[in-house]
């Protein structure tokens, strides 16, 4: 597989350098340079949300849309990589804009309308409208199939949501949210349901309810719908399955490249507090270190090769591979992250005159957030059920 960057790629990577580096170094955004990450989606909630705006301004929002037909810059595929590199590389805030651009936005394009790739893609293009997606229930989170929120169509046309998601990212931020709900009363399984578009501004109709984390933090959500109204559904009324599943396809593309980038940001601090600690110098710990540092090449190698097209990386197999390769990793750098601090790795600072308990830091934030990597998303349980009977053509488990 060649995947390499040309000249063209080069400049385009000086040019997207530039416009972060002037905008996060000493400029307007540097007080929220590597805000946002995974536990503390909290932080700078304003300035962030701002910054999604800047994003649309310089048009570097969508830039894997397409031509360029809804606002969005032009941008190939090793292009798109190269911004998701350097984006990672300057410590950039926390996108809030992810769900809008990398999951809904692909997804209309390949089962949208026409008319509603150009209702909803031009804002998310400018950093104006923010999605959540609306999938896990309780009950049915992994096993996705099983969902009962159910929306009704009125005379008006327009569908009628009740029900409950729950783990819903950024919902209380959200403008709109993308919801899988079971459209034809009696069907099972994943027959009967629709993908609908519901704006997230109807008090009365709609309750968020953030739930606390480990971390202390609120990033996940219940939202319980009470005859909540959508007028879109995307694709064919009780065609949504097929939607559904598009989509979680999309969600582990060029992103998971970016993401890789901040892995590495967050290996060399646990590097840089094992050589403070003197940790290093534990064959064990060395040698884990360097086990690390080694897989987060693979994932990268698998990442590029998957998205190069290779014969054996395509198929509904490779985002389940992707998705086992990452959550494990992540959740052992947080307990490496604390090993190599001993005993120390339990406490954190405070201010014992103050009321306030203390803040986490960054590694105690990664070890209570990793703690979750394989279970959201897809627990890996049900990532080796996808290997095993779509790819492998196992026997489907009873």
């Amino acid at each position: 597989m060649e995947f390499g960057f040309g000249a063209e790629d080069a400049a385009f990577r000086l040019e997207a350098r530039a416009w972060l580096e002037e905008r996060l170094i000493g400029g307007r955004f540097s007080g929220v340079a590597g805000r946002g990450g995974p536990g503390s989606e909290h932080v700078a909630a304003g300035e962030r949300r701002a910054w999604e705006a800047e994003l649309g301004r310089g048009g570097w929002i969508g830039i894997g849309w397409g031509d360029g037909s809804y606002g969005n810059r032009v941008a190939g595929l090793t292009q798109q990589v190269v911004w998701a590199e350097e984006y990672a590389r300057v410590r950039a805030p926390g996108r809030y804009g992810h769900i809008g651009e990398n999951l809904l936005a692909p997804t209309l394009l390949a089962y949208g309308s026409e008319e509603q790739r150009r209702r909803f893609l031009p804002p998310i293009a400018r950093g104006e409208e923010l999605w959540c997606q609306g999938y896990s229930e309780p009950g049915a989170g992994s096993d996705l199939a099983s969902l009962r929120t159910a929306a009704e169509r009125g005379a008006d046309g327009r569908w009628r949501v009740t029900g409950q998601k729950v783990w819903t990212s950024l919902a209380h931020e959200a403008d709109w949210c993308f919801v899988l709900a079971r459209t034809e009363a009696g069907s099972r399984r994943h027959r009967g349901l629709s993908f609908l578009l519901v704006p997230m501004d109807q008090p009365g109709r709609i309750d968020v309810r953030p739930i606390r984390q480990l971390t202390g933090t609120s990033e996940f959500n219940e939202v319980f719908f009470e005859g909540a109204l959508a007028a879109d559904v995307v694709g064919e009324a009780g065609g949504g399955w097929t939607v559904a599943m598009g989509l979680l396809g999309f969600e582990r593309g060029v992103s998971t490249l970016a993401q890789q980038v901040g892995f590495e940001e967050e290996l060399r601090g646990v590097v840089a507090g094992a050589v403070e600690s003197g940790a290093v110098a534990d064959p064990v710990i060395a040698g884990d270190l360097v086990r690390m540092w080694g897989e987060l090449r693979v994932m990268r190698w698998n990442a590029l090769r998957t998205l190069g097209g290779a014969p054996d990386a395509v198929g509904g197999g490779a985002p389940s591979v992707a998705k086992l390769l990452w959550g494990g990793w992540h959740q052992r750098l947080g307990e490496l992250a604390l090993r190599v601090r001993g005993a120390g790795g339990a406490v954190g600072p405070r201010d014992w005159s103050a009321a306030a308990p203390y803040e986490l830091d960054q590694q105690q934030r990664l070890f209570l957030f990793s703690r979750a990597d394989t279970v959201y998303g897809g627990s890996d349980e049900i990532q080796r059920n996808i290997i095993a009977e779509r790819v492998l053509g196992l026997p489907r488990e009873a």
